[in-house]
């Protein structure tokens, strides 16, 4: 006799999917290379540098003692901590989530610059940059998804999550079976007479 699996854990198999995290992984890892990409063009057309594919994938223009390289570090800023924290806002919308992802697509960058390069970055500036974007990435993204999150849920034009108050109350009185609202249910007396009393005589002992 075949014995009967157990049903899985309400949640077990929507929280890991593999698949479905990988095309995110894809999918952030992109928008982050596209937006480098814009931000990186434009600056260097403002600036007048000559644009070429070291300035994305290479880490020795990211330095310390040149006013490109400190242009260059805030464009990384604003590329990792602000585009890929609203990218993971849309896409992810999990706060949990958030500093996984984060790290991952840095650390993915990290992991190309230095097969493009073949050497690993050896400028403090090119760290303290890719470190204060990722944790921009991660405290902004956090904050984003936390107010997705707390959001109120509207459903056929009603608010079901988040409402916050209470529809409006009525004040009823409880009527007898004429209708009467001076009269109540199973007293038979009127609320106008409510506290008054009526001795009746006694019978004198024998």
């Amino acid at each position: 006799m075949a014995r009967r699996r157990r049903p899985p854990r309400a949640g077990a198999l929507t929280e890991l999917q593999p698949l479905k995290i990988a095309a995110q992984i894809a999918s952030l890892q992109a928008l982050y290379y596209f937006a480098a990409l814009v931000l990186t063009l434009f600056t260097a057309l403002v600036a007048g540098i000559s644009f070429n594919l070291n300035l994305i994938l290479g880490w020795d223009h990211v330095r310390g003692d040149t006013t490109q390289g400190w242009l260059l570090a805030f464009v990384w800023i604003l590329n990792g901590g602000f585009c890929m924290s609203l990218a993971m806002v849309v896409l992810i919308a999990r706060s949990k989530l958030v500093p996984d992802f984060a790290l991952t697509i840095h650390f993915l960058h990290l992991l190309f610059t230095c097969l493009y390069t073949r050497s690993l970055p050896r400028h403090s500036m090119w760290w303290l940059t890719m470190l204060a974007s990722s944790a921009t990435a991660v405290g902004l993204g956090m904050w984003g998804c936390r107010y997705r999150e707390l959001q109120p849920v509207f459903f056929l034009g009603g608010r079901i999550l988040g409402s916050g108050t209470s529809g409006p109350t009525k004040n009823t009185r409880s009527t007898g079976a004429m209708g009467d609202p001076d009269v109540e249910d199973g007293m038979g007396e009127s609320s106008s007479m409510a506290g008054e009393y009526e001795m009746g005589q006694m019978k004198p002992s024998t």
